[in-house]
C-alpha cells in the first residue's frame, strides 16, 4: 500500500497511450468473472440448498454494508492517486458519523449529511497540511488523524449529547438522539415480481432474481449516490485532462511539475476529496444504517477500504468489486450463520482448484502444490462437517480479507510516487 519514504523521483510520467484497450480489457475481464461467479453460486444453491446465498435479502444487506467501505476505499483512491497515502480515513469516517449525527438529529439527515462530508474534508486538510505542506511522513500523519479524530468526537460528544434537549431525546455521552431516516427508493410492481421467481428456486433465474431484486428494494437515495460518485470519479479521473494532472502527480511530481502542474494545489485537493467522501461513508453509517451517531460506529471500516482499494488495484472498477466482496461476506456471518457459511467452503473448494491449475500452467509448482493441497483439506472440512463454527463465522469478513490481499498481492502496482515526499523545485 505504501512506499518507502523517500526524496528519489519515481523513473518515469504516467503514459496515457493504450488506456481505452487497456479499459477494453479490464471491462471484459470484469465481466467474465461476475458471470464465472455468479454460475458458481448458482451450482452451489442448487447443491447445498443454501439459498440464503444470493437471496434478495442477502443481496440488499450486502450492498447496505458494502457503500461506507466503498466509499472508504474511494477517498483512498483520489488521495493515493495523488501520491499522498492516507492512513486516516478511519478518523474521517468518525468525524463524518458525528458531524452527520450531530446536525442530523437538530435540524434534517439532509443538512447533516453536508454536514459528514464537510467534517470529513476538515479532516483531509488537515492530513493535506501535515503531509503536503510540511512534509510529515504520511503514515505517521494519517494514523495521528485517526487519534485525534477519535479523541475530539469522544469529548463533543460528552459536551454536546449528555446533558440538556440532547439527553432528553435520548443522547448520551456515546450517542447522539435519533436522526429522521433518509428516502429508500423501490421499482414498484418489479420487486414482487422478481421476489415470485426468487422463490422458484430456478437454476441461474432464480439467482438473478433474487441479484436484482436485492438491488432495487429499499434502496436508499445515498446508495445511489455512492454509485453515481463511483461512475464520475472514473470518468473524472480517467477520461478529462483535470485527471491526468492529478494521477501525474501520484507517479512523477517532478515531470508533471516540469509541465507547469500545480502539484501543491492537485495533491490538495485529491486530499480534500478524500476526507469528503470518508466523510460521506461515515453519514451513511449515521443516517441510513443506524439514524444514530454512536461511538466505535465505524468499526474499522476505514482500513477495511484501503483493502478494498488495494484489491482493486487503485481502480474503481476492481474497488467496487472488492468493497462488494468484503460487504457480502459482512451480511452472510451476520444474517444466515453456520450453515450457509459451510456451503461457502464449495465454493473455496472450486476456486483454490481453478488457482491451482493456474500456477501449475504457470509452471509455479510450489504454489500450484500447496493451493492443490489446500483445495483436497477445505473439500474434507466441507464432507465430514455439517456447519461452521460460530467463531469462525465471526471472523469470515476478516478471512476474506486476508485471501482476496494473498491472492491479489502479485499483480498491484501502486502509483509510483505513492507516499514520496515532494518539494516544489526539487528536481532543479
Amino acid at each position: 500500500m505504501t512506499a518507502t519514504m523517500t526524496d528519489a523521483p519515481p523513473p518515469a510520467a504516467p503514459k496515457a497511450a493504450g488506456a481505452p484497450q487497456r479499459s477494453g480489457r479490464s471491462l471484459g475481464m470484469t465481466l467474465m468473472i461476475v458471470a464465472g461467479a455468479l454460475l458458481l453460486l448458482s451450482a452451489v444453491r442448487m447443491i447445498t440448498g443454501a439459498h440464503q446465498l444470493d437471496s434478495s435479502g442477502q443481496v440488499g444487506a450486502a450492498l447496505g454494508l458494502a457503500v461506507p467501505i466503498g466509499l472508504a476505499g474511494l477517498a483512498g483512491l483520489w488521495s493515493e492517486r495523488a501520491g499522498v497515502v492516507n492512513i486516516g480515513l478511519e478518523g474521517m469516517m468518525i468525524l463524518g458519523t458525528f458531524g452527520a449525527g450531530w446536525i442530523g438529529w437538530q435540524s434534517s439527515p439532509w443538512l447533516g449529511l453536508l454536514c459528514g462530508v464537510g467534517f470529513g474534508v476538515l479532516g483531509g486538510l488537515v492530513h493535506a497540511v501535515a503531509t503536503v505542506t510540511f512534509g510529515v511522513d504520511h503514515i505517521v500523519s494519517g494514523v495521528a488523524v485517526n487519534l485525534l479524530a477519535l479523541g475530539a468526537t469522544q469529548y463533543l460528544a460528552k459536551l454536546f449529547f449528555a446533558e440538556g434537549s440532547a439527553a432528553e431525546a435520548g443522547g448520551n455521552p456515546k450517542q447522539s438522539p435519533p436522526a429522521e431516516s433518509l428516502p429508500d427508493v423501490t421499482i414498484p410492481g418489479l420487486s414482487d415480481g422478481l421476489t415470485s421467481i426468487e422463490k422458484h428456486h430456478w437454476f441461474l433465474v432464480s439467482d438473478l432474481a433474487g441479484i436484482v431484486g436485492g438491488l432495487i428494494t429499499d434502496l436508499s437515495v445515498v446508495t445511489i449516490l455512492a454509485v453515481l460518485l463511483f461512475v464520475g470519479s472514473w470518468w473524472l479521473l480517467w477520461r478529462t485532462p483535470f485527471g491526468l494532472r492529478l494521477r501525474s502527480c501520484g507517479e512523477n511530481p517532478i515531470a508533471a511539475e516540469s509541465l507547469g502542474v500545480n502539484v501543491y494545489r492537485y495533491k490538495y485537493a485529491a486530499v480534500a476529496v478524500s476526507g469528503g467522501l470518508a466523510g460521506l461513508g461515515g453519514a451513511f453509517l449515521a443516517l441510513v444504517t443506524s439514524h444514530t451517531y454512536l461511538e466505535g460506529q465505524t468499526g474499522g471500516r476505514g482500513y477495511i477500504g484501503l483493502a478494498a482499494m488495494i484489491f482493486g488495484n487503485w481502480r474503481p472498477g476492481g474497488l467496487a468489486m472488492g468493497a462488494g466482496l468484503f460487504g457480502y461476506s459482512d451480511a452472510l456471518q451476520l444474517r444466515s450463520g453456520g450453515t450457509t457459511v459451510h456451503a461457502l467452503l464449495l465454493v473455496l473448494v472450486v476456486l483454490l482448484a481453478l488457482l491451482a491449475g493456474w500456477k501449475l500452467y504457470k509452471k509455479a509448482m510450489l504454489q500450484g502444490v500447496i493451493s492443490a493441497v489446500m483445495a483436497v483439506l477445505v473439500l474434507v472440512w466441507y464432507l465430514f462437517t455439517d456447519q461452521v463454527p460460530s467463531d469462525f463465522v465471526g471472523a469470515t469478513p476478516y478471512v476474506v480479507t486476508l485471501l482476496v490481499l494473498s491472492l491479489s498481492a502479485q499483480r498491484l502496482r501502486m502509483p509510483k510516487a505513492d507516499g514520496m515526499r515532494y518539494r516544489k523545485g526539487q528536481g532543479k
